[in-house]
């Protein structure tokens, strides 16, 4: 490919819109422009690696056994509506009418659609196990749509369905995907974690994230590097230390006033925080409940949502404290004529301090049992680093990353709301255990950036770049150096190499930044070694150590560039 020719529009300065280095090198460097918010242009660099990437996930799924397939991008609301989803996925669900008022969405995931493909054609185990999937855009109304690839409203999915006749064979065909997992993002060359996840709005037994790990992440993760436990916060779990027994003080009302805050009561009462309780007031969906809790954790809304299985979990207004007849402040559970949940960090703590429901008032040796009757103990608080792994004990350590990758053992929690059944062996009707896994593959082009760049721009690893070779002749007015250009190209093109000759009739400097810039992993300069025979080759990321190539030796020397 000939650069003069070549749509790649490249920016000196960085665009005022965006804000991590992804989102501002794929700008500068000619990958992507944006339509509206979320939305955005591949240009013909963003595709190239886009195809790249699309072709390593292909031949992975294909080695697996997963059949390619496409379905429709419009769905209709009825079959949302089967599964409920309808009314609860919220804003997030792009939903349109036909000319016919007939409800329609515009899929942000497919799992009604392929269920209702498999139910209409599946009727006998013998018809399964089947694995579907399909490589897609997809539609997700974002209140926050930013950074570019990695948060959109419209992005690029691979998205698959396993259908099985057992929990068992389910569970084999997960460990399959699994693997198929890790060597997609090996072969894309990231560091990566898989980590124990919430199911989320897609529902089902068990999930696995699959995790880049970068600065710029919106999962926060904790992780164990002696035994490889990893989790998002959303899920993780982690061992509570026992603490030591006390004699049981007597209870004691005090006043505090103007102390209303952890901190403020816990140095007010010369206490450290763990000592201090919150009572914590949530709706969950349409009712309240009170969590109780150390005042150094933080109660996770993931898992106390998953525990009320509820749709929708957020900390009480002051205005719905103040209905529920609540004093703000100075909540405690004694006398609260609300449900109570206690998390596991006051299962064993002795002597306390609550509110008193009273302005300016706490109660202190407060003991579980003799003043508080809490009848279980759930797993309601926020892990962080520091805190003992479930597993091993060794502290937890605690990094940011970017989902890239998240499959779900569903179970029946579709084939069953859709009456997708088959008849097995002994003629019993049963509902197929589904699985799905999806790849944010529009969003592995930001990772991948965020992962391999400097300050001169994008450095892509060989298997995604745009193109293999980078061409630069810096004096294309000098006949020589454009005729080696040429020479060079098409003897690299019969290789079977993809190359850029940037043959454009620019100054040198600007050609060295744009080739920086948009990061094809080798160069080839021809400047003045020329007189000697000679060229130049520079790797991307290397861009300081140089190697003088004799012409006559470019031959071998460009077949030893093929992967």
């Amino acid at each position: 490919m000939l650069a003069s020719r070549y749509f790649m529009p490249t920016l000196k300065e960085n665009p005022s819109e965006a804000q991590v280095p992804s989102h501002i090198y794929l700008i500068r460097g000619g990958f992507i422009r944006s339509l509206a918010a979320g939305i955005y242009e591949y240009l013909p660099l963003g595709f190239r690696v886009l195809k790249k990437i699309e072709n390593i996930i292909r031949k992975r799924m294909d080695e697996a056994g997963a059949l390619e397939l496409l379905l429709p991008i419009l769905t209709p609301a009825e079959l949302w509506k089967e599964t409920g989803r309808w009314d609860v996925y919220g804003k997030e669900l792009f939903r349109l009418k036909d000319r016919k008022d007939a409800d329609f969405a515009l899929g942000p995931t497919h799992e009604e659609t392929i269920t209702d493909l498999v139910r209409k054609n599946v009727r006998s185990y013998k018809d399964l196990p089947l694995n579907f999937y399909q490589i897609q855009t997809k539609f997700r109304d974002e209140a926050r749509p930013r950074y570019g690839l990695i948060r959109g409203r419209e992005f690029i999915m691979k998205d698959g369905y396993s259908f099985d006749v057992s929990e068992e064979d389910a569970i084999k065909t997960y460990e399959v995907m699994k693997e198929t997992y890790h060597k997609i993002f090996q072969d894309l060359k990231l560091d990566y974690l898989m980590v124990e996840a919430d199911v989320g709005a897609i529902g089902g037994k068990f999930s696995h994230e699959f995790v880049v790990k970068v600065p710029s992440g919106e999962a926060h993760i904790v992780y164990c590097e002696n035994c490889g436990y990893a989790a998002n916060v959303e899920a993780a779990k982690f061992h509570h230390h026992k603490l030591p027994v006390e004699n049981l003080k007597p209870l004691e009302k005090v006043y505090t006033p103007n102390v209303s805050s952890v901190e403020e009561v816990a140095k007010f009462l010369n206490l450290p925080t763990e000592k201090i309780v919150k009572t914590l007031i949530y709706k969950a969906d349409d009712r309240f409940v009170a969590v109780l809790i150390r005042g150094d954790r933080e109660v996770n809304e993931t898992k106390l949502a998953n525990l009320l299985k509820a749709l929708d979990v957020r900390p009480a207004t002051p205005e719905e404290l103040k209905d529920l007849g609540i004093v703000e402040g100075f909540v405690g559970p004694m006398g609260l004529d609300l449900p109570i949940y206690a998390d596991y960090s006051i299962k064993e703590l002795y002597n306390f301090v609550v509110g008193a429901n009273e302005k300016d008032y706490h109660y202190i040796n407060v003991n579980l049992g003799r003043d508080v009757k809490v009848e279980e103990f759930y797993d309601l608080a926020t892990a962080k680093e520091g805190d003992p792994c479930p597993v091993c004990k060794n502290p937890l350590k605690e990094t940011t990353g970017l989902e890239v990758g998240h499959i779900f053992l569903l179970g029946t929690k579709y084939s069953q709301a859709m009456k997708a059944y088959f008849t097995d062996k002994d003629g019993k009707e049963k509902p197929i255990i589904m699985g799905c896994y999806g790849i944010g593959v529009s969003r592995l082009i930001s990772a991948i950036v965020e992962q391999y760049h400097d300050d001169k721009g994008i450095i892509w690893p060989d298997v995604v770049a745009p193109f293999d070779l980078h061409i630069l002749v810096l004096n294309v007015k000098d006949e020589k150096s454009l005729k080696a250009g040429f020479e060079i190209y098409e003897k690299a093109k019969r290789q079977g190499l993809d190359v850029l000759l940037d043959e454009r009739d620019i100054s040198p400097g600007s050609k060295f930044k744009d080739a920086d810039l948009i990061g094809i992993p080798n160069r080839i300069v021809i400047g003045k070694s020329l007189n000697e025979g000679k060229v130049e080759y520079q790797r991307r990321d290397k861009v300081e150590e140089k190697q003088l190539v004799d012409l006559l030796e470019i031959d071998n020397f460009l077949n030893s560039l093929k992967r």
